[in-house]
């Protein structure tokens, strides 16, 4: 029973043994380079890190974020459906159409809810 958990146990060792040699490596070529205040400091895009850490985002940036997802999700959904359509009607009937519509009006109940709510308004 033993030589059937030996390849899994030698790929545990090798990918240990990797990670260990090259965790070793860098501290060792590491401590050979000279540090810096410069070299030390953060490298934001060329420009002086002046501000602290990251700046705050509204809280409408991840509502739009949400609603991205939301109607990205329906047409992954709704891409499979309209390529089976046209065989699935002939095979079972008119059920797919309805099912498919219901899904929709719902998503665009959401739409409009949500952009009644002003999640959508950029300006404010």
């Amino acid at each position: 029973m033993l030589e059937n958990y030996l390849p899994v146990l030698l790929q545990i060792v090798i990918a240990s043994g990797f990670a260990a040699v090259t965790l070793l490596i860098s501290v060792l070529v590491g401590r050979s380079a000279k540090r810096t205040a410069i070299k030390d400091s953060s490298y934001e895009c060329g420009m002086l890190p002046l501000q602290e850490g990251q700046p705050r985002f509204s809280v409408k940036f991840y509502i739009v974020a949400m609603l991205f997802v939301l109607f990205d999700i329906e047409v992954v959904f709704l891409y499979p459906w309209s390529v089976i359509y046209k065989d699935y009607i002939a095979a079972h009937g008119a059920g797919i159409f309805f099912s498919a519509l219901s899904f929709v009006s719902i998503l665009g109940v959401a739409f409009v809810y949500a952009w009644r709510k002003g999640a959508l308004n950029w300006r404010n």
